[in-house]
């Protein structure tokens, strides 16, 4: 059986609508493992589960689609389908910069919307038009919490929903009515995403490129000197191949500095381990999400601090910069708030908050032109000329998705 992951599926929407109970009720884990999100019972940082979708060969659909090795309805030993890697992005609107991280490893994405509630619900909308934007296709619509509602409000969510969708990357799509707390119908959700969301052609024989979008240390206090092991860093390789002992460069790496100046220099390393699916393989190639130890001070990866960097083979991944010229695609108003206002051109010495690729960093706005914009980082990236951005501006104390951009030389 392949041990990896073959396509990574984001599970988005407005807070509180049932994404983390969903990865639960498909793979037994709770992705919620930070004190904070224990403590204060919402996503924080991204989550993450890994599932083996399987067949029964005697059922018939869609009760012959589990995760179970054995099938719940008859016992039978169940055929495996695929390993698929499920992204739990936070659904609060203080953490849409974390969101458009996620997005940015998806290959698919399904939208939570609890049926106790109106549709749109403000990051229902957001959430929506950030995959619109990062260009995230195959979007499958499920109506979480039915087990809540009467039949009758059911049926008018579910139309509501339907209305809320259209123009969107989620029209046409299926709507598929769940209570992921009583586990109903999960094998109808099932059996859609292998419809829907199939595994997409990969560039294996590429230099290998990492999406950095979580970084660890894995010592405890008081590890003697001798027993320390090295940083790891975790995210979903899009193309190429990695194997044990390969020679890995991260970028933009760390600031230094030198002579009063400072400057980004790339870390260099060693891979001395591979993970995927919760096993330790000697070589992986892409989809899925991948853990990577290395012979790197663990003081450089603790608390994500890497995250948002790309990492691949010495001398292959794109430039580090920290000014560049962008085409401007704006969104008609601003989403995530209950008025939406229009959204406004952008202007010269107005900041932006720029998602490209796992990473967040502001941009000043240092000359605005119609439909270009030239803008100086506060934090470099590493970026190649015609790569999509998400742009984000202040409105009142939030950041509000307004449109993408795309990086010209």
């Amino acid at each position: 059986m392949k041990v990896q992951s073959e396509v990574n599926i984001g599970l988005v929407g407005h807070v509180d609508h049932g994404k983390t109970t969903l990865t639960k009720a498909l793979s037994g884990i709770w992705t919620d493992t930070h004190s904070e999100e224990a403590k204060r019972g919402i996503s924080i940082r991204l989550g993450y589960a890994d599932i083996t979708f399987r067949k029964c060969s005697e059922c018939s659909s869609p009760q012959c689609f589990t995760t179970s090795e054995t099938c719940p309805h008859c016992g039978t030993k169940t055929d495996v389908l695929r390993k698929v890697s499920f992204v739990d992005s936070p659904g609060h609107e203080t953490l849409m910069a974390t969101m458009l991280s996620g997005a940015a490893i998806m290959d698919g994405a399904i939208l939570v919307i609890g049926a106790n509630e109106s549709c749109p619900q403000p990051q229902t909308k957001e959430h929506l038009m950030a995959l619109d934007v990062i260009g995230v296709q195959n979007v499958i619509v499920v109506q979480n919490k039915v087990d809540t509602v009467t039949k009758e409000k059911a049926i008018e969510n579910y139309y509501e929903i339907k209305d809320f969708v259209k123009g969107t990357c989620a029209e046409g799509m299926p709507i598929i009515p769940i209570s992921a707390q009583q586990g109903a119908n999960i094998d109808i959700l099932i059996e859609t995403i292998q419809r829907y969301i199939k595994t997409p052609r990969r560039a294996v024989r590429k230099s290998p490129k990492l999406y950095v979008a979580r970084s660890f240390d894995i010592n405890k206090p008081g590890t003697p000197p001798k027993k320390i092991k090295g940083g790891i860093i975790g995210g979903s390789l899009v193309q190429g191949k990695f194997k044990l002992g390969d020679e890995i460069e991260i970028k933009p790496g760390i600031q230094v500095k030198h002579k009063g100046k400072s400057e980004w220099v790339s870390l260099s390393s060693t891979i001395t381990g591979l993970e995927a699916a919760d096993n330790f393989v000697e070589d992986v190639g892409p989809g899925g999400l991948i853990g990577i130890a290395l012979l790197l001070d663990p003081s450089l990866t603790k608390a994500d601090s890497l995250s948002g960097s790309i990492a691949g083979k010495p001398g292959t991944l794109p430039p580090t910069i920290q000014e560049f010229t962008m085409e401007t695609h704006l969104l008609d108003r601003v989403v995530g708030t209950k008025d939406e206002t229009v959204v406004e051109p952008i202007h010269s010495s107005e900041n932006l908050m720029i998602n490209v690729g796992t990473s967040t960093t502001v941009g000043l706005v240092t000359s605005a032109r119609p439909d270009t914009v030239d803008v100086k980082l506060k934090l470099p990236v590493c970026a190649d000329d015609g790569q999509r951005v998400a742009l984000s501006r202040r409105v009142g104390a939030r950041w509000r998705l307004i449109g993408y951009g795309i990086i010209k030389s």
